[in-house]
Formats: C-alpha cells, sequence, structure tokens
C-alpha cells in the first residue's frame, strides 16, 4: 500500500530559487506566456555542486486564485521535446478546455531550448532523420548503421561532458521536482505525452504525494528492463497495425475525407499536411496499397532517385521513414499519398517532407541519444542484432528490420547510473491514461501494459483511431471530453472504456 511521503530525494538541498518571469509569448500562442530560468543541480546527489539552468514557462490561468485547481504541467515528449514550444501550441486551448482552472507550466529539459544546451558534435549526415533512425541497408545488412552508431557514441563521449551524462528520464523527473518547489505548489497536475507521458509515469512513481490530476497521452511500455529497447522494438507491430488506415484512405482519399472518415485536413500535428482529395488515389482496393509501397521501396533500394532536395536523394528508407511521419496523423496522408504517386512518375522530382530535407539540431540529438542511453545497458553483440533484424525485417517488411537495429547505446562509454523505475500500484489512485489503438509510435499493447502496472491507481480511455497524441490532437469529441471531464472535475470513467469510431466501423485491410 502507498503509505505518502518522498521516496526518492537525493539528499538534502536548498529550496528551489525563486522565478523572475518575463514575457516570451510566440506567434499563434498565449499572448500572456512568460518564461524564466530554473537553477538546478547538474548532479542532484551533489546540491552544492556544479548547476546548469533549465529554461521554464507558465501560462496563467485566467481566474481568481480562489477559483483555482492549481498548477498544471505539460510534459513534452522527445526525449528533448520542448515544453515551452508544447505550451506555445496547446496552451490557449488547455487554459479553454479546462477554463481556466490551472497556471499552465512547462519546462524545457536540460539539454535544449531555453535550457542548457547539451552537444555530441555530430557532422550534419549523421544528424539526418535517415541516419538517426537505425536502417539496415536494401539487402538487409547492419554494417553502415553500425559504424555510424559507433561513431556517434564516440563523438558524445568525447565531446558531451558532464551536462551529457546527466540527462536522463530520471534526471528530468528530479528537475520536475524542483520546479515545483520553485513555484510554491504543493502539487501538480500534469499532462505528459508520449515520452512525456513516461516521464509523467516515473514523477508519480516518485513523487506520488506530489501530484494532483495526472494525464498520460500516448504512454510506451513500462518494462524496467527495456525501456526504450521496447519503445523502438514495438515500432514494428506499431506500424503494421496503422498502415491499413492509410491504406483505406489510399484506395477513396476523397470518401475517406468526407466528415465522420478520419481527422480531415489540418488535424493533428503530424508532418506532410495538405488537403485530402480525389486525385491521390494510388489502388483500386486497400489491399492493393501494401504491396504497392513494398515495391516502390524496393525499386529505391536498387536505385535511389534524386529528390527535390539538392543533396538528399530519395532512398528506400527514405521512403519508409516518410511513411512512418505519416502515419502519426491523418493530415499526413496527403503528403504520402503524393510522393508515391511522385516515385512512379520517371520525370518527377518527388518532394520530400520537411523533417527529412535537413539535419536534426545538434542538441536535439544530444539528448535524445544521450537519455536512451543512460536509461537503461543496451547489448553490445553485433551478431545478435544481425539476427534480430532479419527476423524482424522478415515479419514486418513495412520497417525493413528498423526497430530491431542497433542505436550508438550498443557502444556508450558510461553506465547508466542507476536502475529504470519499476511503475506500481503503490501510490493514489489518481492517474488517467488516454491511447489510441493503432498509434504507430507508442502503440496499444504497450500502453496496456503501463495500465497493468498501475493498476488500481489508473483508468484507461482507449480511442478507435489511428495516430499519436490522442488529446486536442485527433478531434475526438469522446476521448477528449473524458480527459476534460477529469481534469476539471476530478471524475475519471469508472471502469476503462473504448471511445468507437467516427463514422461507420471499419473493417480489417483485406
Amino acid at each position: 500500500m502507498w503509505t505518502g511521503g518522498p521516496r526518492w530525494a537525493a539528499g538534502p538541498h536548498a529550496r528551489a530559487p525563486a522565478l523572475e518571469w518575463t514575457g516570451c509569448a510566440r506567434t499563434g500562442g498565449p499572448a500572456d506566456q512568460e518564461c524564466a530560468d530554473l537553477t538546478v543541480p547538474l548532479d542532484h546527489t551533489d546540491p552544492g555542486g556544479p548547476a546548469v539552468t533549465v529554461g521554464v514557462s507558465r501560462v496563467p490561468g485566467g481566474r481568481p486564485a480562489a477559483e483555482r485547481r492549481g498548477t498544471l504541467l505539460v510534459i513534452a515528449g522527445g526525449p528533448g521535446g520542448s515544453g515551452i514550444k508544447r505550451l506555445a501550441e496547446k496552451g490557449e486551448a488547455l487554459r479553454q478546455r479546462t477554463g481556466g482552472r490551472y497556471d499552465l507550466v512547462a519546462m524545457d529539459p536540460r539539454g535544449v531550448g531555453r535550457s542548457t544546451r547539451a552537444s555530441c558534435g555530430l557532422g550534419p549526415q549523421d544528424r539526418m532523420l535517415t541516419a538517426l533512425r537505425p536502417w539496415p541497408d536494401g539487402a538487409g545488412r547492419i554494417g553502415e548503421s553500425t559504424a555510424r552508431a559507433r561513431r556517434t557514441a564516440e563523438a558524445c563521449g568525447r565531446n558531451g561532458g558532464a551536462l551529457l551524462r546527466s540527462l536522463s528520464t530520471a534526471d528530468q523527473v528530479r528537475d520536475i521536482e524542483r520546479f515545483r518547489q520553485a513555484l510554491g505548489a504543493e502539487k501538480l497536475s500534469a499532462w505528459g505525452i508520449s515520452y512525456g507521458a513516461y516521464v509523467g509515469a516515473v514523477y508519480a512513481q516518485k513523487y506520488p504525494h506530489r501530484t494532483d490530476r495526472w494525464v498520460l497521452d500516448s504512454v510506451g511500455d513500462p518494462d524496467p528492463a527495456l525501456v526504450s529497447r521496447a519503445w523502438m522494438a514495438n515500432t514494428s507491430q506499431a506500424v503494421e497495425e496503422r498502415f491499413p488506415d492509410f491504406a483505406r484512405w489510399a484506395a477513396d482519399p476523397a470518401r475517406e475525407n468526407e466528415p465522420g472518415h478520419g481527422d480531415g485536413p489540418g488535424r493533428g500535428d503530424g508532418p506532410g499536411h495538405g488537403r485530402p482529395g480525389g486525385g491521390l488515389r494510388l489502388a483500386e482496393r486497400p489491399e492493393d496499397v501494401r504491396p504497392l509501397f513494398l515495391s516502390l521501396a524496393a525499386r529505391l533500394d536498387r536505385a535511389p532517385r534524386p529528390s527535390a532536395t539538392p543533396g538528399v536523394p530519395l532512398t528506400g528508407n527514405t521512403l519508409r521513414q516518410a511513411l512512418h511521419l505519416a502515419l502519426y496523423s491523418e493530415a499526413g496522408f496527403a503528403g504520402l499519398a503524393r510522393l508515391l504517386q511522385e516515385v512512379q512518375d520517371p520525370r518527377a522530382r518527388p518532394v520530400l517532407p520537411a523533417e527529412l530535407t535537413a539535419p536534426v539540431p545538434d542538441e536535439d540529438v544530444a539528448v535524445m541519444v544521450a537519455v536512451v542511453c543512460n536509461d537503461v545497458r543496451w547489448p553490445g553483440r553485433i551478431p545478435e542484432y544481425e539476427r534480430a533484424v532479419a527476423a524482424d525485417r522478415a515479419r514486418y517488411p513495412l520497417t525493413a528490420g528498423m526497430p530491431a537495429n542497433l542505436l550508438p547505446c550498443a557502444f556508450w562509454k558510461d553506465a547508466p547510473a542507476e536502475e529504470p523505475t519499476r511503475i506500481t500500484d503503490d501510490g493514489p489512485s489518481n492517474l488517467l491514461l488516454v491511447q489510441s489503438l493503432r498509434d504507430p509510435a507508442t502503440p496499444h499493447f504497450g500502453a496496456v501494459r503501463m495500465r497493468e502496472a498501475l493498476g488500481r491507481r489508473a483508468r484507461m480511455v482507449s480511442v478507435d483511431r489511428g495516430g499519436h497524441g490522442v488529446y486536442l490532437g485527433v478531434g475526438d469529441a469522446c476521448s477528449d471530453a473524458a480527459v476534460t471531464r477529469f481534469l476539471t472535475t476530478g471524475e475519471r470513467p469508472e471502469t476503462d472504456i473504448r471511445c468507437p469510431a467516427p463514422g461507420p466501423a471499419r473493417g480489417a485491410d483485406g
């Protein structure tokens, strides 16, 4: 049973200093958004030692203090996603949905954004998204991705320093606790999305007495023996389960854009936005879309093509990465369909999604790689990866073995400083999980494992849709209402529930 009280203090330390707020509104975001700098220990076990800066932000609730519920923390995904940017994007909608009952806050994790920035010193080619994802070559060999992983690990070990070694889920959670202290809040409510939902789960495990109303949106498998290794491995099945949604759309895009079908144009946060409709049909039947995609990817494996972006060729793996990006939201389907049409046109210079045309910023890469590698030890035996890639590639051809391949963690210099957190049912019953059934990044079966680990502490809302990020993201009235009701009244469903698909029921993809 949960007994309350702190479990995870790193030792006595001074109260977090007061925050000095200044305006930092972004275009399209809340006009009254403010930012401040929070000083936190580089090493929380040495509170008097070197310090780093964590950028934090707030959006006032708007109600008089006596009518406010408290403070709600928005935890962005990643690892390394900017909470300040996420608050700018969703703050106004969240404030309206919750009726101004909360002061909304967020932070940039150490390493990125307004915080002290990290670096591995990687060259641009090693920071392309298709390089950061460990795609085997067209024949399934992993020699090139192995060399890149080793090169990346060595660069991070050489250039990252103490800051890079401090980047972990555990330290992000400790930084959140430091932020709570600086805010003077007895408890926090939270909305964590994707990796941010995992961070939220760990915080709720380590500081249960500091949690109020806690929402975990699109969360991954919490298996403490694997953590991010499981998240990556689960992507193979997740993409396979999501692909039929695109196949149905691609066989009749005009119909799928009617009210009640999918998310429609402009919904969600996914890449490749464009208005769906006639002219983008790829096949007569949904079951024909999959072999078409696989044949085009195989063709590009054999003979890459120039794209509309100089110096960025269109390869089979580029096409597979474009697919994964598009599956995050129905808003990406039109762009993917257009790309597949251009691949079939020998005269075209295919236009790639913006995410595939330029390197990922160095600080983002450093934080993403460091957190994944610092959280849990990865195997270092290359033959194991070769066998795993071959098996995964045969079973899940859409992802071609990538999710089973190795990351720089296989060559990481430093062992994890502590064991990953085991999520349990030891704590207050104040969590709500919300999850789409066909999520290409954090699949439903992984979220079910989180739900099982939390036991009596949680309820779960499953949504019969595809895509990643549910609340205020896919336009689902049922799940949005459930989350809003919980945040505003504290009421959760009595049992786990499932929100139905919009419009006519969807069958399987032949």
